[in-house]
């Protein structure tokens, strides 16, 4: 009997000790608000923050703006006395300062595109060699009695010769070969022969130049591999990739298109190169720039268990401005998960005013490079500023702004949850417990599917975590038509549900940062193939 009356008086004390963590966790929650989140992202997608470009001064701008809130919540800088850590990177960019084609002036992702990684320089020329389709094979070749070193050469790069009958003259049969199947396979045959410059015609390009226009000139990123790496530029000639009517201006020097070299070459079975009267005056080359678009990172220091480390995180660049002007407010990718990072770094700051500070350390980051390959992460991950081995997740935002596709027509009250176990067989069920507890979303997890052909989870700075096997949460609101569009403005973002997600990695966090012992890492996460 003594022992019953013992239990029944601690069900009541261990009740109210539930209802009060349950009270204090929603105070803290209920600082992440509409207002709040609305006020911050509006800022952030504005034409003075310019899409947040990497090197862009509107990046430059937002690295600002999170540091200073940061500093205003009474986070500590976490990078010796700083709230940056300088990510090396280096942009590979081709640059065409001039292209000149018979004295009209021809501009690059307007009239044309390039590829190449020839160093930078002029070239000059007064005539053009055309080797037609630029097949060589012993029985047909376009290449006889052309000379092609140190030329400017024009190829179509595309389809093969066929008769009448609609027979291929390589195959001899409707089969095409692989000239066709591969359109690799002429340009390389083309460079065998030393040109200086392709001009390479085909019927897409047109509209690839519409597609993706000045997208085509904002170059490649990667991280800097050392201060002492050299500039491999390569030898070969460059490919400047035109349109059909830009190469019938050109034929036309000799009363031809390729549409009538075409006819000719059906009707005699015969190749139909020539050397045409062309004037040809272009500089360009391809140019490296350093740069150090820094992570921005900020400290909840933990109590007793401060020497293990929760990160919290979101990246805050986009796709800028292009060369054209074009604007990219990127909205819900990812200022709405920059603010995530913000907005909860509040809460916990209120807290840890308040003295219920988290036992863990909480560290929260916005990583720069997302979308050049996830580079700000994969630079932490190799240069840690708390130990990897001392971290114990990462909860990650990446869009969760919107209402996506698969849920436009029917529940909004939802978020994808990726990745939540695919490291840790706890975690998964900590993230449902906190949503059955405080936010009653539908947690999706349609792309935690091996076979996502998408292959989301590898797709966000989470997965630079992942690797270390560090348990991850990969918030995401979803794919939308504005996604990597100008149209990705703040109008579109549905502020209820973006507050309400917040709250959920807030009260995630809250579990992961305070629980006696930390996550475990038990499961084999599926391999990284075809990412």
């Amino acid at each position: 009997m003594k022992k019953f009356f013992f239990v029944s008086l601690l069900i009541p004390t261990l009740f109210s000790c539930s209802v009060n963590q349950h009270t204090l966790q929603k105070k803290y929650a209920d600082l992440l608000t509409e207002e709040s989140a609305k006020s911050h992202l509006t800022i952030l997608a504005s034409k003075e923050f310019a899409g947040r470009g990497t090197g862009q001064e509107g990046g430059k701008k937002t690295v600002e703006y999170i540091a200073k809130v940061f500093q205003e919540l009474g986070l500590k800088p976490a990078v010796n006395g700083s709230y940056y850590q300088p990510v090396n990177l280096v942009k590979s960019s081709y640059v065409v300062e001039q292209f000149n084609l018979n004295n009209q002036t021809l501009v690059n992702a307007k009239d044309f595109y390039v590829t190449g990684s020839n160093a930078f320089r002029n070239f000059n020329a007064s005539e053009i060699v055309f080797v037609g389709y630029g097949i060589n094979t012993p029985s047909y070749s376009d290449y006889a009695g052309q000379n092609l070193a140190g030329k400017v050469v024009l190829v179509i790069n595309e389809g093969e010769p066929m008769d009448a009958s609609g027979n291929s003259l390589i195959t001899g049969t409707s089969t095409l070969s692989d000239w066709s199947t591969s359109r690799s396979k002429r340009l390389q045959e083309v460079m065998k022969q030393n040109p200086a410059l392709i001009l390479s015609a085909n019927s897409q390009a047109a509209e690839m130049i519409k597609r993706f226009g000045s997208r085509m000139t904002s170059g490649s990123y990667r991280l800097k591999s050392s201060d002492k790496e050299t500039t491999n530029n390569s030898t070969a000639a460059p490919v400047v990739n035109i349109t059909e009517a830009t190469a019938n201006q050109i034929l036309a020097a000799n009363n031809t298109s390729i549409s009538k070299f075409k006819q000719t070459v059906s009707s005699t079975k015969k190749p139909n190169s020539s050397v045409l009267k062309a004037s040809l005056n272009a500089s360009m080359g391809s140019k490296k720039e350093n740069l150090f678009d820094p992570n921005v990172l900020g400290v909840i220091e933990g109590t007793d268990l401060k020497d293990e480390v929760l990160i919290i995180s979101g990246h805050y660049d986009h796709d800028g401005v292009l060369p054209d002007g074009t604007f990219f407010p990127g909205a819900d990718d990812n200022g709405s998960g920059t603010v995530g990072v913000m907005e909860v770094a509040k809460a916990f700051a209120a807290a840890k005013k308040a003295g219920r500070g988290p036992r863990r350390t909480i560290l929260f980051m916005a990583f720069a490079a997302e979308e050049k390959g996830l580079l700000g992460s994969d630079f932490y991950s190799q240069n840690p500023v708390f130990p990897l081995a001392n971290t114990v997740a990462c909860l990650n935002m990446d869009m969760i702004g919107r209402i996506d596709n698969k849920h436009l027509e029917g529940n909004h009250n939802y978020i994808h949850a990726i990745g939540s176990e695919m490291l840790s067989s706890e975690l998964k069920a900590i993230n449902e417990k906190a949503n059955q507890d405080f936010t009653q979303m539908e947690l999706d997890y349609m792309y935690d599917d091996p076979k996502d052909p998408m292959r989301i989870y590898y797709r966000s700075d989470q997965y630079n975590l992942a690797k270390h096997n560090i348990p991850v949460i990969f918030y995401f609101s979803g794919l939308h038509p504005d996604y990597h569009t100008p149209n990705d403005t703040v109008d579109k973002i549905n502020f209820p549900m973006m507050a309400k997600r917040e709250k959920l990695v807030f009260h995630t966090a809250w579990e992961i940062a305070n629980r006696d012992k930390k996550l475990v890492v038990d499961k084999t996460p599926p391999p990284a193939s075809g990412r």
